[in-house]
């Protein structure tokens, strides 16, 4: 008889036997089970979010269409204390952040001395792992939030050596809010009205996603052994990087400026095109959704308003009439829909952030709030204050065929 024991329970689990998960589903569990990633296979619980069919994710029960137009301090509330604040409570919070928000290091030798051609991604991680040697406090909440105050001066000296802008790089301002502490960094010549409303939509649409996507649950992993919220963190960074997961944002407007063309026909000839070489339609699917992503038309929504007649928009509001289309003559493709990717690049592009291999770090800034938030409440919530133990899923050995366990 195989044994297939669970994820974070002492209990064991055979093959052949009906098991329930923490909410009661049942699950038969077979050897199909095994070698899938984990995928479908019920490892714990998250009191952050959860994604639905139907209205996708929802962020401590608000589904993330009523969460859209909030800034991005009061939805990082909600996440940490399971409630969105009052307005006294919003300003204390803010006030708080503030306070958390002075670095303890200069980033700048450390930036300089990576390599520009690395990945952002790379430098991401590398920034956050400096973080956590200059200053852990070795408290899980506090280590969380102050990483979410420091994220955004982090995020504009990661652009600003990366793009040999070192000079006159202006005093860090904790009175601002988050977008306008990055913007202030930065220091971009472009609208900055426009700049700061899509980047505040961006960031609350990606804070948090479920318990089980790749990033979150690497970083809940490190966090178990009792490594540093940072060293969980870089670890989560690095496993967003790859292009399955939070890289694929990138590809996405890698992909439509391949498009170049907003005519319809033309548009669908390319898709066609595409799924004929055996390459994937980037922007749409989802692996629980069945419609269109509502954070996909919360930023169609957004585009419609600041820039309709943008040329990469064209083409993404052409797609997404036409790929759904004939992703659908596929019956394999359950959710031939677009997902949040679709138009997160069209957007940031317009407002000037023209480098897409930067995109996926704005993805890694707004999942810090939810990953930061899912790690305390692992390691001091869960279990009546006891936290969860370390992560050891069961392997089995395999030579030609898997070996039975008697």
């Amino acid at each position: 008889m195989l044994v297939l024991s669970f994820i974070r329970t002492t209990e064991l689990a055979y093959i052949g036997e009906t098991v329930t998960d923490e909410g009661n589903h049942l699950l038969d569990l077979t050897e199909s089970h095994l070698d899938i990633g984990m995928r479908g296979v019920p490892v714990g619980t998250c009191r952050t979010s959860f994604v639905t069919p139907g209205e996708g994710v929802h962020y401590c029960g608000y589904p993330i269409t009523e969460l859209a137009g909030m800034v991005p301090e009061d939805v990082v509330y909600l996440l940490h204390n399971k409630e969105l604040p009052t307005p006294e409570q919003s300003e204390a919070f803010r006030a708080d952040l503030a306070r958390r928000a002075v670095m303890p290091g200069d980033l700048g030798p450390i930036f300089s001395a990576l390599p520009k051609d690395g990945h952002p991604m790379d430098w991401l991680a590398v920034g956050i792992q400096t973080l956590g040697m200059w200053d852990s406090a070795n408290d899980w909440k506090e280590d969380a939030l102050n990483l979410v105050a420091r994220m955004p001066r982090l995020m504009g000296m990661l652009f600003r050596y990366r793009e040999g802008r070192t000079e006159g790089i202006p005093n860090d301002d904790p009175s601002l809010s988050m977008i306008e502490r990055f913007t202030n960094t930065l220091q971009l010549d472009v609208d900055q009205e426009k700049l700061a409303r899509v980047l505040s939509v961006y960031l609350v649409l990606h804070m948090d996603h479920g318990g089980g996507n790749l990033s979150t649950f690497v970083g809940k992993a490190v966090a178990s052994g009792h490594a540093t919220l940072y060293s969980a963190m870089a670890s989560s960074m690095n496993a967003l990087s790859g292009p399955l997961h939070g890289r694929a944002n990138q590809s996405c407007l890698e992909f439509v400026l391949r498009v170049g063309t907003s005519d319809p026909e033309e548009v669908e000839q390319f898709v066609r095109g595409e799924l004929a070489a055996g390459r994937p339609v980037f922007g749409f699917g989802h692996a629980v959704l069945r419609s269109e992503d509502p954070r996909a038309t919360a930023q169609f929504a957004l585009g419609e308003e600041i820039c309709p007649d943008d040329e990469n928009f064209r083409i993404i509001r052409t797609l997404r009439e036409v790929a759904p289309r004939v992703l659908a003559e596929n019956p394999k493709i359950s959710n031939p829909n677009a997902n949040v990717d679709i138009a997160s690049g069209a957007l940031l592009h317009h407002v000037g952030l023209k480098n897409p291999s930067y995109y996926t770090t704005f993805f890694g800034w707004a999942r810090v709030a939810g990953i930061g938030a899912q790690i305390f409440d692992e390691r001091v919530v869960m279990r009546n204050g006891k936290g969860v133990p370390i992560y050891r899923p069961k392997y089995f050995a395999r030579d030609q065929e898997l070996r039975h366990v008697e």
